[in-house]
């Protein structure tokens, strides 16, 4: 049967200054303060630094363009300066080897007069 009946509300008996006693509504009485002060827990978090720090402390002139490119290219230009250097190297090793294939054919090709270039080409 309890289950057809409303919440009960929350009266309490209040003295007034007349000295008579009263029910009172416990949404309309005064918010009562609390004995021990409110803990507030604040967390801070502070992001990693990254390279808009090195920008703002140079400001906004040439200084901090030249740290924005050199962050934003230097990467880029060591990379291009790599391959530019496998690319030579490469280059390099397919010379000597195709030197060495050129003596080599003269040499088994030519006879006597071929081998004698070879050796001028030695001695050179």
């Amino acid at each position: 049967m309890d289950q057809h009946l409303p919440a009960p509300r929350a009266v309490t008996v209040v003295q007034l200054s007349d000295g008579s006693y009263t029910y009172a509504d416990a949404d309309h009485l005064p918010a009562q303060q609390q004995a021990t002060p409110q803990q507030i827990v604040q967390h801070i978090h502070q992001a990693p630094p990254d390279r808009t720090v090195q920008r703002i402390a140079l400001g906004s002139g040439v200084g901090a363009g030249a740290v924005a490119a050199g962050v934003y290219f230097g990467p880029l230009l060591v990379g291009v300066l790599t391959a530019m250097a496998a690319n030579l190297a490469m280059l390099a090793f397919l010379a000597a080897v195709m030197a060495w294939g050129v003596v080599s054919v003269v040499k088994s090709v030519g006879g006597p007069e071929g081998k004698a270039a070879s050796k001028r080409l030695r001695r050179r």
